[in-house]
């Protein structure tokens, strides 16, 4: 006899199968139900087709009403194709008379995109003729599962604020720290607007010392913080970040701001962005993304350095971050800083139009803090020694270097990296060029041109490589007049640092550039060879410096050539000690050298806008390029619907591609209406799958 199941034990109604549950989420035609309020989702969808930079709406379905709220990553179905998107609104109707497709599903409930961003994101894309999408690729970081699951942590408290002492006590004896705005006259009164909550703009032109930048930056935000708002301020790069956190940890106490950069790895930077989204923290400084960062109550955004190329985004629709800030400032009512030792043509121009305001020290400070500058021309090449030879300085440069030498570390800046990164022939003087194929493939080598690439050295001992195909060629000869001597045309930060380490035998020789840059060097005795912007600081400062080769930076084809010479160059010189030596390798009476002379980078500003806007160049004027192959580019001028004022320069060769670019400008009061043209040329051309991209930026940096 077979013993009976625990089924059979139970009453006959707990074995019968559970009746079939109704799904609630599909009503009896199988479609799914919608969400019983604002059953629509408005969704940017990511596509970079400029023709689709617009809202989708979607049906929210009733399982998805409490997580699908605005600012939340969605996936959505596309054109056949599941693709990620943001939902940006919920609305009660739509106006597309066909049946709404559904939300796949929300990818997390977390509220990534806030209204600020996604308006800042729209205004930002229409002002460079890009898309919604675009920007929003920049703006947001990808998500981290894990570092978004983790609970949020408790915010930093406040530090308690100091009461006033009664008339019966004692006053303390140990007086307060001055502030580092004391020393500009309108500085005191900057602060005490970011305080009380007003949203001054000024454009700072910081002075020169061991003290740096980043201390004055971290009291203004400071003050926005005791103000009850959120800052966000952007640097140029990571050496740039590292000075600024260690100064921001000690003005606002632990916890209370967060860093960001590319080399925090993906888990920490969006760990990180987390905590400004959710408020643990007001106060962040990062490099260019963090133009971008979701800080609430904003009421100070600043730059450091704007005139620094890495302030421009180098994926399209390529931002400015001074441009970005100035939107954000604008649309949120918040307050900006532009400060920088030198000053740029746009900063300039917005004290011209009165827009910021500027925040300047006094000619008897100035001075007081300027290194003494000492030009050398061509006519002190011929006054050498020995030594001064083998490291190819003129004597009044070796002088102060030896002289510095003696109380602490002095700067060589040399323009170019690497070691000899252009070569001539040593006896007629012709650029040494490639003259092999660009290929390996004996197949191809008998119908392959010749690559016509620059030859340069890695080393003192190496062979003559390509700096294009990277093929050595070590048979090399003068086509011109077939002589197998190379000599330096241009010299590099490596062989400058041989030169210098056999001139001076016994000082310890530093090098900071591409290979590795250093933030920071001791007050010790030694040399230190650098390439613009990897100038590290010195404890106490520089002892002296010299600019190496100030040909190079001023004989640039740039339209910025003399700004981002004088702008390295003080940069380099603000990290003297006061009345420090300083020889610059320039010509006295070029205008360059005048600035850093008298230490007037606004005179030279002022004259480089007052040139610009004669020869009708930005920021005077706004401009864009179009840039691609040649056939491309023309057929798109001839579509574009341009604003009546624009004038076209060009197209004219790029390169040896065949790539060609076309210059478009107008008045400044015509750059939104040149924008929108230029997208919707743009989406025309995607609409109709034409296979030729052609780049369209507007007020880029490069305009050679």
């Amino acid at each position: 006899m077979t013993q009976p199941s625990d089924d059979a034990l139970l009453p006959l109604e707990a074995v019968r199968p559970p009746a079939p549950t109704k799904d609630t989420s599909k009503d009896t035609k199988g479609a799914p139900v919608p969400a019983p309020e604002n059953p629509v989702a408005r969704v940017a969808v990511d596509s970079p087709l400029p023709h689709l930079d617009r809202l989708f709406d979607y049906l929210v379905p009733a399982p998805l009403h409490e997580t699908a709220e605005p600012g939340v990553r969605v996936r959505v179905r596309f054109a056949g194709k599941l693709v990620d998107g943001f939902l940006l609104e919920r609305a009660a109707e739509s106006e597309h008379e066909g049946r709404l497709t559904p939300l796949e599903r929300v990818v997390s409930p977390e509220r990534v995109l806030t209204p600020e961003i996604s308006g800042l994101a729209r205004a930002v894309a229409d002002r460079y003729a890009g898309t919604l999408t675009d920007v929003l690729r920049l703006a947001i970081p990808p998500r981290h599962a894990k570092a978004e699951a983790e609970p949020p942590k408790e915010p930093p408290k406040e530090p308690p604020k100091e009461t006033p002492q009664k008339p019966s006590q004692e006053p303390s004896r140990e007086e307060e720290p001055a502030s580092a705005w004391d020393a500009y006259p309108t500085g005191p009164s900057f602060l005490d607007a970011l305080r009380d909550g007003r949203a001054p703009r000024a454009v700072w032109s910081a002075l020169p010392g061991a003290k740096g930048w980043a201390g004055p930056v971290a009291e203004a935000v400071r003050a926005t913080l005791d103000g009850g708002r959120g800052a966000v301020v952007v640097v140029p790069d990571g050496k740039d970040v590292a000075l600024a956190d260690a100064e921001f940890g000690r003005l606002l106490g632990p916890g209370r701001h967060v860093a960001l950069t590319a080399d925090l790895g993906p888990a920490e930077r969006y760990r990180r962005w987390l905590k400004l989204l959710r408020g643990q923290v007001r106060a962040v400084v990062g490099t260019r993304a963090t133009m971008f960062a979701p800080v609430a109550d904003l009421g100070l955004v600043a730059i450091w350095d704007d005139g620094d190329d890495l302030h421009a985004e180098r994926l399209a629709p390529y931002p400015h971050a001074r441009e970005v800030l100035g939107l954000r400032a604008h649309r949120t009512g918040a307050a900006m800083l532009i400060g920088g030792y030198a000053r740029t043509a746009e900063a300039t121009q917005l004290v011209a139009t009165r827009w910021a305001r500027p925040i300047v020290a006094a000619r008897t400070t100035i001075r007081s803090l300027a290194p003494r500058v000492h030009p050398s021309g061509e006519d002190a090449e011929l006054a050498r020694d020995q030594a001064a030879r083998q490291a190819r300085l003129p004597s009044i440069a070796w002088r102060a270097l030896r002289h510095g030498l003696d109380s602490g570390p002095v700067l060589v800046q040399v323009p170019r990296r690497g070691y000899l990164p252009a070569l001539a022939c040593h006896h007629c003087r012709t650029p040494a060029r490639c003259v092999l194929p660009p290929t390996r493939n004996a197949a191809q080598l008998a119908e392959a041109p010749l690559c016509h690439g620059p030859l340069a050295l890695r080393g003192g001992h190496a062979a003559p490589y390509c700096r294009w195909c990277g093929r050595v060629d070590a048979d090399w000869r003068c086509p011109s007049c077939g002589s197998p001597r190379l000599r330096a045309v241009v010299t590099g930060a490596r062989r400058t640092a041989e030169e210098l380490g056999r001139a001076f035998p016994s000082v310890l020789v530093r090098t900071s550039g591409r290979d590795g840059v250093l933030a920071t060097v001791p007050a010790a005795r030694a040399l230190v060879v650098a390439t613009p912007g990897a100038e590290p600081v010195a404890e106490g400062g520089y002892a002296a410096a010299v600019l190496l080769d100030g040909w190079a930076l001023l004989g640039r084809a740039d339209l910025r050539a003399a700004e981002e010479t004088v702008r390295r160059w003080m940069n380099a010189a603000a990290l003297l000690r006061p009345a420090a030596e300083l020889v610059v390798l320039g010509d006295a009476a070029l205008p360059a050298v005048q600035a850093l002379l008298r230490w007037d980078p606004i005179t030279h500003a002022e004259r480089e806008l007052g040139d610009r806007a004669e020869l009708g160049f930005p920021p005077a004027v706004r401009m864009a390029t179009l840039t691609g192959v040649a056939s491309a580019v023309r057929q798109m001028l001839d579509e574009v619907r341009l604003p009546p004022d624009a004038q076209i320069l060009g197209p004219v060769p790029v390169d040896e591609s065949g790539q060609e670019r076309a210059m478009i400008r107008v008045h400044r009061a015509g750059g939104a209406a040149l924008a929108a043209a230029l997208k919707g040329a743009s989406g025309v051309r995607a609409a109709r799958k034409t296979p030729d991209v052609v780049r369209v930026s507007v007020d880029p940096l490069d305009l050679i």
